[in-house]
């Protein structure tokens, strides 16, 4: 499905029906204040959405620089008998990251929807300030020297702290004796 495909679908699922009671009127003042209401309602969800991947991506960040900063301040090589059950923490480490990866994930993929959903509405709204306005002054997060979508970045964390304790494990491996 295309971008404007994509687009048109959301609208029609968006939107219900025109009143059907005789004489109703879609633009009435109730109306569009239930509208601005579900705008505000949106905004507000898709702030706490983002609130709440804040606060799962501080939570494995301290995890994950406390496990590195233990491991570094203990700092002794393993006995050599001892060195092949260190993959069974490195197992546990790896999904983790891994958990942490598809969190950030999810978040961004649900902001995502709920942004498209707060664009839609704004297009019943007498102005459109985030996804016509802010959006396009981004450049649509296609141009990284304008913007780059934070929740793009956070989604390499994970794999740099994976990385790390790969190569700390492969580390310990080879000066074993």
């Amino acid at each position: 499905m295309s971008g404007n495909d994509t687009s048109t679908e959301l609208s029609i699922r968006l939107w219900n029906d025109a009143p059907k009671e005789p004489g109703a009127e879609c633009h009435t003042v109730g109306y569009e204040h239930a509208v601005l209401e579900q705008y505000r309602l949106c905004v507000e969800m898709a702030d706490r959405v983002s609130a709440r991947r804040g606060l799962a991506n501080s939570f494995f960040l301290t995890l994950n620089t406390g496990i590195i900063t233990v491991v570094v301040a203990l700092g002794r090589t393993p006995p050599p008998a001892t060195t092949q059950w260190l993959a069974i923490p490195l197992v546990a480490l790896l999904g983790q990251c891994f958990a942490w990866y598809y969190l950030v994930r999810s978040y961004r993929l649900l902001n995502c929807a709920k942004y498209q959903v707060v664009g839609a509405l704004e297009e019943r709204l007498p102005a459109s300030p985030f996804w016509r306005a802010e959006w396009w002054a981004l450049g649509e997060g296609k141009d990284r020297k304008r913007y780059w979508p934070l929740s793009h970045i956070e989604q390499w964390t994970p794999v740099l702290f994976a990385l790390a304790y790969i190569a700390g494990f492969l580390a310990t491996i080879v000066t074993t004796p």
